[in-house]
């Protein structure tokens, strides 16, 4: 019996002990469960507020342990015998203020002025054709130190090229231009101007002697027109001339183997080599001094001094030399 007894009570003290740390368990899970901490908001009716750290949820106790005491004219929310929301706000407010409420206007918009909010933009390719610019281009071939004169070779002729743009557009007006591409239409013709020494016109020198050399160092420089001229001679005499004072339309007395009639093309005054007739008392230099009614711009005379001098020169086409 003794035996069955100690086995009992080692039986029941098991148990007991089971059980006590069973309750342990229970106890600190319970009061885990509590301790979990929250930082609760509380506002005031002043628009004041503070932040607490609770393990409390029910908003009488989290009150309770900040010691605030609700006034009869105030009132709580959530409840004080309520537990807190996920917002974890308690809201202390008089009970006298009513929810204030943002009143909202309605303001009617027509669809013609929503759509007028928007800018419009918009885009075009456009191709433009533009002048290019001709450049003049001078050429001075003057005798230092004389007198010169500014004689235009080449006439300019501007050129044309197409430009092709991408143009922005906003609210129809352009805001931005950009080149896509560039083509030449047209080559620009540069002018050409050159620059020469003047030859100053024999007409009011009377009289007046000529040497070849002379002559010739009065067109240094110049680059002289290249003609074939048809080619004769005349003198002095009525048959040729239709008097015979010798005087030439220059006023100056004509002077064999100097003087020449040219066309209204060739000013008094130019200058006129013939290499052909280099071996004559000129070497060949001459100067336009004279006019004709029958003389072109395709052809001159030669002023002899006789009649049979002339006919014996007859008539060729001969290379010559213009220096204008």
């Amino acid at each position: 019996m003794k035996t069955e007894e100690k086995l009992s009570i080692k039986i029941i003290r098991k148990i007991v002990f089971i059980s006590i740390i069973l309750i342990f368990l229970l106890t600190i899970g319970v009061k885990a469960s509590k301790s979990d901490v929250n930082y609760v908001t509380i506002t005031f009716p002043e628009d004041y507020e503070i932040t607490v750290m609770t393990s409390s949820v029910l908003v009488s106790d989290i009150l309770a342990e900040n010691h605030i005491i609700v006034l009869p004219d105030e009132k709580v929310y959530p409840e004080e015998n309520s537990n807190i929301d996920f917002t974890k706000t308690i809201t202390i407010s008089k009970k006298t203020e009513e929810p204030k409420i943002v009143a909202e206007e309605n303001i009617s918009v027509s669809t013609e002025e929503i759509l007028g909010k928007y800018i419009t933009v918009t885009e075009k390719i456009i191709t433009e054709q533009v002048e290019i610019p001709y450049e003049t281009i001078t050429k001075d071939v003057s005798t230092a130190g004389t007198e010169t004169k500014d004689t235009v070779l080449q006439e300019g002729e501007n050129g044309l090229k197409e430009i092709k743009y991408k143009v922005k557009y906003q609210d129809n007006q352009e805001v931005e231009r950009n080149v896509i591409s560039e083509q030449i239409l047209k080559e620009p013709v540069n002018k050409i101007i050159q620059i020469s020494t003047k030859i100053i016109s024999r007409s009011s020198s009377r009289n007046q002697t000529y040497s070849p050399s002379a002559l010739e160092a009065s067109v240094a420089g110049m680059t002289p027109k290249v003609a074939t001229l048809n080619t004769s001679a005349y003198c002095a005499c009525a048959k040729c001339t239709g008097k015979t004072n010798g005087i030439t339309s220059s006023g100056a007395k004509a002077k064999e183997w100097y003087t020449v009639a040219a066309g209204s093309g060739y000013p008094i005054g130019t200058v006129i080599y013939i290499p052909a007739l280099a071996n004559k008392p000129n070497g060949g230099w001459f100067v336009v001094e004279d006019r004709g009614g029958a003389i072109s711009n395709n052809r001159i005379d030669i002023y002899m001094g006789s009649h049979a001098s002339a006919i014996s020169f007859g008539r060729k086409n001969l290379e010559c030399y213009i220096y204008e």
